[in-house]
């Protein structure tokens, strides 16, 4: 990393040794090696690449860093939190400036989260689930995005405001070259790279570049909006993280689904799940994945060609106690509809019955659909039609004599 208007940290005492000792217990517990324990603090940053030929990074500096250092070498460092009740301006209720190395502040950020973290309490007869507002891993991921793409040449710091529901990160710069709220799922582009590496090394990301994928996943898991970039722009970046359970019916739906069915799921698959549950037009890239769910059993298919739509399985609407909302977007067999379209005309044999009268009878089937049933029905001497195009009136056959 390049910064202007900073002087580079030049020795060792820069950084704070209980920071380092934290730094060093959390990758030991993630690699599991035992030999790091005695490793002398240089040779350790040395081997986590903070150090590059003995001499310290700007990476060391903002991870490990004193408050005294960072004041001398890098202030725009900083994480600010915030708490704050509404959105009403004026003083936050509580206010709290970090300006010192992330690894020695990281556990108290989360823990004045998680003080006004409140549970989501749902019970359906025998089924109780408790979420957290704030899933600890959903914002452990924003914060260490934040650190990792931030923008340090830029002067401003990083805040993390908390509202009851909702939780609202801000990091200076943009989205790096190339990245953008459409595509930010399929390309990473960590602008500070080596705070990543050392996040990766120490187990606080779980999978490289895959963090932004994980908080979409946890949140859709949680019937939670996903996040939100919105207010985004070539300055900062604008997380927001909305906290509220939007239908606890999903979440009983995802118990019935299983944790191990949803162990198999890709980020694409709970994308196209929250679509579907959402009755939002599926994109393109995501339909691929539609025959896969649909074999799992997770999601029903009906219909054919451009008439052909998905819906969550049956079991989803058991649970919300909407059988009848399922038979609705599900839509009736064939030979149901032929019957009631027939029902229809017959009850309308004098003036005759017009197209968009039809389409009344059937609203949940296209105008192709429809027209579709009507050539079937007329080809099996059902019906006959008079006029053409908009004046068309369908009615009933006469019946044969011998009936």
């Amino acid at each position: 990393m390049t910064f202007q208007r900073t002087s580079a940290p030049t020795t060792m005492d820069d950084l704070d040794t209980e920071v380092i000792e934290n730094f060093r217990s959390r990758w030991m517990n993630k690699s599991g090696n035992q030999g790091l324990a005695t490793l002398s603090p240089k040779q350790l940053l040395g081997d986590a690449e903070a150090l590059v030929d003995g001499k310290l990074t700007y990476a060391a500096l903002i991870l490990f860093g004193t408050r005294k250092a960072l004041g001398r070498h890098l202030a725009q460092s900083e994480v600010i939190f915030e708490y704050r009740s509404s959105d009403a301006s004026g003083p936050a209720g509580q206010r709290k400036e970090f300006r010192q190395g992330f690894f020695g502040f990281y556990d108290e950020l989360w823990e004045l989260i998680n003080l006004r973290n409140d549970t989501q309490h749902f019970q359906s007869g025998l089924f109780v689930l408790d979420v957290p507002t704030f899933s600890g891993r959903v914002v452990r991921e924003a914060v260490l995005n934040a650190l990792s793409h931030r923008d340090y040449q830029l002067g401003g710091s990083v805040f993390v405001r908390q509202y009851p529901r909702r939780l609202v990160i801000e990091s200076p710069g943009g989205f790096p070259v190339g990245i953008n709220e459409q595509n930010i799922l399929d390309r990473q582009s960590p602008r500070n790279r080596r705070i990543a590496d050392i996040f990766a090394k120490c187990g606080l990301v779980e999978r490289s570049g895959q963090g932004m994928n994980l908080m979409y996943e946890l949140s859709i898991q949680e019937s939670k909006s996903t996040p939100d970039f919105t207010n985004s722009d070539q300055y900062q970046i604008v997380l927001n993280l909305d906290g509220e359970v939007q239908d606890p019916r999903f979440l009983q739906f995802l118990e019935k689904v299983g944790k191990e069915t949803l162990k198999l799921f890709s980020t694409a698959d709970f994308l196209l799940l929250d679509h579907i549950h959402r009755e939002r037009k599926i994109p393109e890239h995501l339909k691929k994945r539609l025959r896969s769910l649909v074999e799992m059993g997770v999601v029903e298919r009906f219909g054919r060609g451009r008439g052909v739509k998905y819906v969550l399985s049956r079991r989803y609407y058991k649970i919300a106690g909407e059988k009848g909302t399922y038979t609705r977007k599900k839509g009736l067999d064939r030979e149901t509809n032929k019957a009631l379209l027939l029902k229809h005309i017959e009850d309308n044999q004098t003036e005759g019955s017009r197209l968009s009268e039809l389409l009344q009878v059937l609203p949940a089937l296209s105008v192709d659909q429809v027209k579709t049933l009507l050539r079937v029905m007329k080809a099996e001497g059902l019906i006959y039609v008079v006029g053409r195009t908009s004046a068309a009136r369908w009615f009933p056959e006469p019946a044969s004599p011998d009936e």
